[in-house]
């Protein structure tokens, strides 16, 4: 007969190390099951062939995704010249090779055109949207979509090593950047051609795998143990400045009513209640009214 487990209204971030060949959702399902949660969700889809970073949210944590999403986002990235495939990875089909003679000073040189502000061609096979469907929908029935170029951000760029027909990259880059065409754009400029390799994502906003577990540890630990490896949900707001109110304060916040605040403007806070409870966050006015933006369920 199959077990059932009582769900646990659960709040708090995990920094889940995502292991390669699973995909975002069925690490989530897992972490949810493990944990025995009764809500969960991640902030920022790893494809199967990457490992690395995937927070994982639950229950009220849920709420405050938006800004960790948008984050800036640093990999390691394989790259392997002399070979293209269909989808820019290791996964495709291989649709041409060619002898690599690439020397570390063109190399160098390539590499320069991929720091700043680029603007990068989205890969046919992604879940970009056109019409409604995914783009990679029309890939595998063999239509190619045109793509506009987007503009990106590589804050970082750095060569970790390179031998022969293999490199590594260390990148930090914004929202909405493909590593994937990055190896692609790579091997054209070399005139050999390239394809990701392999992808770990080492880092999301301000959190890095030194904060992160694998679900084959967390599987291993005591519940207790397990529970203590959550950070708690102000952990995604940090980067907000801080307000605590007053009980009277407090209770008009809960209700979706603005509070006046005597400090200085600010567009985004982190509220608190009088005890130090996060209560959500809120948006100040021209006014100097707080209004209330995402509140804690719990709270009210």
């Amino acid at each position: 007969m199959r077990e059932h487990r009582i769900k646990r209204s659960l709040n708090g971030v995990l920094m889940l190390d995502k292991a390669l060949a699973a995909s975002s959702n069925a690490a989530l399902q897992q972490a949810k099951r493990l944990y025995q949660a009764a809500k969960a969700g991640h902030a920022g889809t790893l494809d199967p062939l990457a490992t690395g970073l995937l927070p994982i949210l639950f229950g009220e944590a849920t709420k405050f995704s938006s800004d960790l999403l948008e984050a800036d986002k640093t990999y390691l990235a394989q790259i392997k010249l002399g070979v293209s495939t269909a989808t820019a990875d290791a996964e495709g089909e291989v649709l041409a090779t060619k002898a690599v003679e690439v020397s570390a000073e063109q190399l160098a040189a390539a590499l320069h055109a991929f720091r700043g502000e680029i603007l990068q061609t989205p890969p046919l096979y992604s879940a970009l949207k056109h019409a409604g469907k995914p783009l990679y929908a029309y890939a595998r029935a063999g239509i190619d979509i045109a793509r506009a170029a987007r503009r990106v951000s590589i804050h970082a760029l750095v060569l970790q090593w390179f031998e022969g027909d293999r490199l590594a990259l260390s990148i930090t880059c914004s929202k909405g950047t493909y590593i994937r065409s990055i190896a692609h754009d790579l091997g054209v400029a070399l005139g050999c051609g390239a394809h990701l390799a392999a992808l770990r994502r080492t880092g999301a906003g301000r959190f890095s795998l030194d904060h992160a577990h694998t679900l084959q540890s967390l599987e291993a630990m005591p519940a207790a143990e397990r529970d203590a490896c959550l950070l708690p949900v102000d952990a995604l707001l940090q980067d907000l400045p801080e307000v605590r109110l007053e009980p009277a304060q407090q209770a008009r916040f809960l209700q979706g009513q603005s509070v006046h605040w005597p400090g200085p403007p600010q567009p985004r806070m982190r509220i608190y209640g009088s005890d130090g409870a996060l209560l959500g966050v809120g948006e100040m006015g021209a006014d100097g009214a707080i209004s209330p933006r995402r509140v804690i369920a719990s709270a009210q």
